[in-house]
């Protein structure tokens, strides 16, 4: 891979030894995948931030990265933690938030935005075109496919690497020609919600591996869908992208039918709590979006939550500064508005959570593994039902 003079010097250790660090990521990375050259970054977004998922040993390395100079050279956001600093953190274990403390301490060093969120374009929206280092999964796909941003999934590393050095290795959906759809995918049924497109998602995910999906019908969705749409594809599969159809070219591509009854047999085998009781009715993977926030305010007004029932609406701490006094009447109800936090990398079961409702396919995927509680899927409004009274 061709190197600047510049580039060079750090490779060689001239501007430190983090940066060094980070360009040899870089540096191999781009040979393993053929890139010529490194390609500047408008921003980068940091996964493995949660000490549920990243565990003790990644500490002292971000500890000593930071101590060697480690500095983002763009702006820099970190997927969300563990806890979030009103509620959670006081029903945890000290052990464990003290450990999730030193990890964002370690980040703030480095000079990463403590804005934790999975959505860090709803706290600022990448231009058209820009090139971007983004690690979190649901949110390549939607910068790729909604904000026409360009990003490889990234992992935690090198997303870091390519913070500290503002570039990125210059392949797969940095280059045009792999960005194109290779695959037609025929909607059988209109989808009505956030749960059938996350089902689509998931059910394409499975079916597709990396493969590019033009789909068709989806024209007018609203964009909170289209986020389920592109969390779930990524969840299940490897695709960075989907695209709308309507050129021609479209409709030269192989063939995919998905049935009404592909979705509906999606979200079934998903529901692996479905008739229990939940212990947590919980909206916000990824987090969520300003509208989201307003719907809910809007179906909790003057209702409370039912006892023994946790109602947790999760969204990032910009999201939340803006959504006052929405934030206030979910609060009112009983429900907790947590930011910065995801419950699938969050000790639920220390809480005592089993059972889950939730709109989120992805969660819903994630938390009998992750969390050791039984999910079932429903749409938004039929989770504010299940968690509140009248």
């Amino acid at each position: 891979m061709y190197l600047s003079r510049e580039e060079e010097r750090v490779l060689n250790g001239e501007c430190g030894a983090a940066s060094q660090t980070c360009m040899r990521i870089l540096v191999r990375l781009g040979d393993l995948f053929g890139a010529e050259k490194l390609i500047p970054i408008d921003s980068a977004h940091v996964s493995g931030v949660s000490y549920k998922t990243l565990g003790d040993a990644p500490i002292e390395f971000l500890r000593a990265f930071a101590t060697q100079g480690a500095r983002a050279k763009v702006p820099t956001t970190l997927n969300p933690q563990s806890l979030d600093q009103q509620y959670l953190r006081r029903r945890l274990p000290a052990r464990l938030v003290e450990k999730q403390l030193d990890i964002l301490d370690q980040y703030g060093r480095m000079g990463f935005e403590r804005c934790l969120t999975c959505t860090p374009y709803h706290l600022r929206t990448p231009r058209r075109g820009a090139h971007l280092a983004w690690a979190e999964s649901s949110a390549v796909v939607y910068a790729n496919s909604v904000l026409g941003a360009w990003t490889n999934r990234e992992g935690g590393p090198s997303a870091l690497a390519a913070s500290v050095v503002g570039k990125t290795p210059d392949y797969g959906m940095h280059r045009r020609e792999n960005r194109q759809p290779n695959v037609l995918v025929e909607v059988g049924k209109p989808l009505e919600n956030e749960v059938e497109y996350g089902a689509l998602g998931a059910y394409l995910g499975k079916s597709l591996g990396d493969r590019i999906p033009a789909i068709q019908g989806i024209d007018g969705a609203e964009e909170d869908w289209l986020k389920q749409l592109g969390a779930a594809l990524a969840t299940t599969g490897m695709a960075n992208m989907f695209c709308k159809t309507g050129s021609r070219k479209d409709r030269q591509l192989e063939k995919i039918a998905v049935e009404a009854a592909d979705i509906s047999g999606t979200v079934e085998s998903l529901s692996s709590g479905a008739n229990a009781k939940p212990d947590l009715v919980f909206i916000g993977c990824p987090h969520c979006s300003m509208s989201e926030i307003e719907r809910v305010a809007g179906l909790v007004k003057g209702r409370k939550v039912k006892p023994d029932t946790e109602f947790w609406v999760c969204t990032s701490q910009c999201v939340k500064q803006k959504a006052g006094p929405c934030v206030e009447q979910i609060e009112a109800s009983g429900g907790h508005v947590l930011e910065g936090v995801c419950t699938v990398v969050s000790w639920i079961e220390v809480l005592g959570i089993r059972t889950m409702v939730t709109n989120s396919v992805k969660t819903a995927y994630y938390a009998p593994t992750l969390c050791k509680a039984e999910a079932t899927l429903a749409p938004l409004r039929d989770c504010v039902d299940a968690a509140l009274q009248g």
